[in-house]
């Protein structure tokens, strides 16, 4: 078991003001990832094996652990070198006794040490602005290692590998405001500068790093603006926590097979509304069956948060609306003095608490009523299933018949009357059909 010594904190480059740097020499004086820095540099690099499969039975032994040698080992260096904001290691934890065995953290100081948003709240899709903060502000050092995939299908590590500029590299970085052991940010095409929207490849990614951990304990994560995400550059989380989450113990139930072999499913018993995906032929049937519907709710404008579980093979899509309550002012004053925003963690489960008194107290009826804000209505939340069905049923038929007036690919559907309609309105739609994969005209 790896094992963290605790040192001092310092200050990382980019959690300094730039005047400190006025004079310096070589570059801006950062060492950061912009083009004033990044002649010359090198950072290790991690090329993973792309796979065909889901689960592959000829996946071959990597050269080392990618979890515990290089991700792990990597983030342990930097707590050694004393670039984080606090020790994580130090805060309280407990599992709150009940049946669900919610895991509560107290970590008093994150709010007031973490970076302030700085983007509005009531927008999903927000355009990249270079003048607030982004990652290519930090410094190198908080870059453990570029990740991409390998270009002859061999997993290879090259421990000083040159950073192409013309080739935008996807980067793990640490996160200098832990909630856990092992914290970290997936940024895919760094330099790029794309905004805090999902697209396939980046999501793809994602799932391929949960694979390549190969840990259940380690999970990837994602927050969508206006769902608590608060820097708009496009980055995914990840941490190890060595226990179930509560949101991977709740019962779910079937509501369609999909396309490419993904199983679709409702999360049942549980106090946030969310969806399932499980499956696939394929990584990427997985992959963009998820994306697509990602792609849908920023399009329409609906908060959402992803859990991607159980080695990239379990992924929780979780449709929110705290902020929006929020500023109706419609959350009470109890839940709003915790100080707690829940995103992907939180509504998974982890309670990151900031106040002694809320960890002190708490209980799986306290957090039960916190993430009961976060759902939305069971009327809503229908209507958003539908939103998703018509916009990724329609994506395939799209792709694999050419428009949706092929009649060959319309024909035989059965079950109408299990198809939604998005606002009842008779009104020609499409949607998924439980049990199977065709795209219908509804009227």
């Amino acid at each position: 078991m790896l094992r963290i010594k605790r040192v001092p904190t310092v200050l990382s480059n980019y959690q300094k003001e730039e005047s400190e740097y006025a004079g310096a020499t070589g570059g801006c004086g950062r060492n950061c990832m912009r083009d004033c820095c990044l002649p010359g540099a090198k950072l290790p690099l991690y090329a993973f094996r792309k796979s065909d499969k889901v689960e592959s039975s000829d996946k071959k032994e990597p050269p080392f652990a990618f979890l515990d040698s290089l991700l792990l080992g990597e983030w342990e260096d930097r707590v050694e070198r004393g670039l984080f904001r606090y020790d994580v290691t130090a805060c309280e934890t407990k599992v709150i006794p009940g049946d669900y065995g919610f895991v509560a953290q107290l970590n008093e100081g994150r709010h007031l040490k973490k970076r302030p948003t700085e983007f509005r709240v009531d927008k999903v899709l927000q355009p990249f602005d270079g003048s607030k903060f982004n990652f290519t502000k930090v410094g190198q050092e908080e870059i453990l290692f570029q990740f991409e995939s390998s270009e002859d299908g061999e997993v290879k590590f090259y421990p000083n590998a040159p950073i192409n500029i013309n080739n935008s590299p996807s980067v793990v970085a640490i996160n200098v405001s832990p909630i856990e052991y092992g914290h970290v940010l997936l940024i895919p095409r760094i330099l790029e500068c794309l905004p805090q929207r999902i697209d396939h490849e980046s999501f793809l990614l994602a799932l391929y790093m949960a694979s390549e951990a190969g840990n259940p304990y380690f999970r990837v994560g994602y927050n969508s603006l206006g769902a608590f995400a608060t820097i708009n550059h496009l980055h995914f989380q990840a941490y190890y926590l060595a226990v179930t989450f509560p949101i991977e113990k709740a019962p779910t139930r079937k509501i369609t097979d999909f396309n490419g072999g993904v199983v679709i499913s409702e999360i049942l018993k549980y106090p946030v509304r969310g969806l399932v995906f499980e499956g696939g032929y394929s990584v990427e049937d997985l992959s963009n069956v998820v994306s697509d519907s990602c792609m849908c709710l920023q399009d329409n404008n609906i908060p959402y948060n992803v859990l991607i579980s159980d080695s990239g093979r379990r992924i929780f899509l979780l449709p929110q609306c705290y902020a929006e309550k929020q500023a109706l002012g419609e959350v009470s004053s109890e839940l709003l003095d915790t100080q707690v925003n829940p995103a992907v963690w939180e509504i998974s489960g982890h309670m990151v608490l900031k106040r002694k008194e809320d960890y002190d107290g708490a209980s799986e009826e306290n957090a039960w009523r916190l993430l009961a804000e976060v759902s939305l209505s069971e009327e809503r939340f229908q209507e958003v299933i539908a939103i998703i069905f018509e916009a990724i049923s329609c994506a395939v038929v799209v792709t694999e018949a050419g428009s949706l007036g092929d009649e060959d690919e319309l024909r035989d559907v059965e079950d109408v009357d299990q198809v939604r309609d998005v606002d009842g309105s008779g009104s020609h739609k499409a949607g998924i059909v439980a049990g199977k994969q065709e795209c219908m005209v509804q009227h």
